[in-house]
């Protein structure tokens, strides 16, 4: 079963990620390392498979940035 677009949100709030709101349905996240993730869809709906995948790669890209 998919995630909810919620779900994927609040893991990029738990690995520091600020949330600035978009336009429409589209939210933009930012870590400190200077990681931009955008999510797009409303937050009870599926993700897609790319929003997981690419929501994994944002926040391993953000640790990685992070410790140098």
């Amino acid at each position: 079963m998919p995630k909810k677009v919620r779900e994927l949100e609040s893991l990029l709030a738990k690995e520091g990620f600020v949330f600035y709101p978009g336009k429409g349905s589209h939210r933009k996240w930012i870590h400190s390392s200077g990681v931009v993730m955008v999510m797009s869809g409303k937050s009870g709906s599926d993700a897609h498979r790319y929003q997981e995948k690419e929501t994994l790669k944002m926040i391993q890209e953000a640790q990685k940035r992070s410790q140098k």
